[in-house]
């Protein structure tokens, strides 16, 4: 009996221990992705992308200062406000944090995620492409 009672607390102890490993591991994550641009090269202003989501077009601004990424934010979208708006607020918070957008989709958003990055990757590559101006 005493050796039963031994067993199922080990199997309670691991069950436990594999919910808290794998329950820390959701959510977007940055990861590589071979051919994603690099844009070391950005110029100080503000600049606008849009991209073709799911319900209709996406379109962000950014502000660069400093050669980095200030600020985002989403001008329009006709996605769902709980779902495809929900997705696209949680991949700027981790944009703005990773200064990328090498970023998984969100689960049950992914074309909206998708074209939030899209339009991202618009604007800084409108960014990237301004001349500088002289004294720069």
């Amino acid at each position: 009996m005493k050796f039963l009672i031994l067993c199922i607390a080990i199997l309670g102890v691991y069950a436990l221990s594999i919910y808290v490993s794998c329950s820390s591991l959701t959510g977007s994550v940055p990861r590589i992705r071979p051919g994603v641009p690099s844009y070391n090269l950005m110029h100080d202003g503000v600049y606008e992308g849009e991209a073709e989501g799911w319900r209709g077009t996406v379109r962000v601004k950014i502000r660069v200062e400093d050669g980095e990424i200030a600020e985002i934010t989403i001008l329009d979208h006709q996605d769902d406000p709980y779902v495809g708006g929900a997705a696209m607020e949680e991949l700027l918070d981790l944009a703005l944090q990773y200064g990328s957008t090498d970023l998984d989709a969100v689960s049950g958003a992914t074309e909206s995620s998708a074209a939030f990055l899209e339009a991202l990757e618009a604007a800084l590559a409108e960014s990237a492409t301004v001349l500088p101006k002289a004294g720069e």
